[in-house]
């Protein structure tokens, strides 16, 4: 191999930024840190960190998921065990621009995480705070106030990245069975129709929701149960089916 100079190529760090979406009361959610360090101080963020020397991206993702949620990740091309103490993890897309991030030349490797309602959040590293947020507040809000250094809700290109986010979650579980990512093991139709009424922001006719769902081959199985916790009468139990691929498709309504 003939001689290299790492010097004569400029320094960039990569970082992992992490898209948590769950549904809370029934409103889709991301997880925001304040960073209680320059730069941004003081605003909100999405989670995340610097790959470290040893990591690979995913490793560094996972790693940033418990140290953020206490969640595991588990594999993406694989269903979800049962029951399943963990959260699905995929890589979204690649962020670069050369100004970014004022500190330095960073590259943003963002992934996405889909999960079941999660408790309150504590915050740790650089955080000094840390909520769920409802997705159509923030992005609302940066859209409103221009983002950037002096105004919007969320720090550096984060608006972009969760906006990004969003739309692979509500784009996914049209064709995949990826909606049951953000239901527990065991589930209700009804729970499984206001998550996709929760990430597409629109309202579902219950009966034909019902029927196109436990009429997709593979999407749902019975469990074995039934349930009173959203009130009225018993309903029946599903898990998630074998299928990762739905045929025919949940569409999204057009709205």
């Amino acid at each position: 191999m003939p001689p290299y100079d790492p010097s004569a190529f400029p320094p960039f760090a990569v970082t992992v930024d992490l898209v948590v979406l769950t549904v809370r009361r029934h409103a889709l959610c991301t997880l925001v840190v304040r960073r209680g360090e320059s730069p941004y101080r003081g605003r909100w963020a999405l989670p995340g960190g610097f790959v470290r020397a040893e990591e690979d991206l995913g490793a560094a993702a996972a790693r940033e998921l418990v140290e953020e949620t206490g969640l595991c990740a588990h594999d993406p091309a694989a269903p979800p065990p049962v029951p399943s103490n963990g959260a699905h993890l995929e890589q979204l897309a690649t962020y670069g621009a050369p100004d970014r991030d004022p500190r330095m030349r960073v590259v943003s490797v963002a992934h996405l995480a889909l999960a079941p309602d999660l408790p309150a959040p504590r915050a740790g590293g650089d955080a000094n705070s840390a909520r769920w947020a409802p997705v159509e507040e923030l992005l609302g809000e940066d859209a409103a106030a221009g983002g950037g250094e002096e105004g919007g809700t969320l720090a550096f290109d984060h608006a972009r990245i969760l906006s990004d986010g969003v739309e692979r979650a509500r784009s996914k579980i049209e064709y995949s069975s990826l909606a049951t990512a953000f239901c527990p093991p065991e589930f209700t139709v009804g729970e499984l129709r206001r998550v996709y009424e929760a990430v597409w922001g629109v309202a579902l006719d219950p009966r034909n929701f019902h029927r196109k769902v436990t009429g997709t081959p593979g999407f749902l199985v019975p469990a074995g149960g039934t349930t009173t916790r959203q009130g009225g009468r018993p309903a029946q139990l599903f898990r998630a089916g074998g299928a990762t691929l739905l045929n025919p498709p949940m569409l999204r309504p057009e709205v």
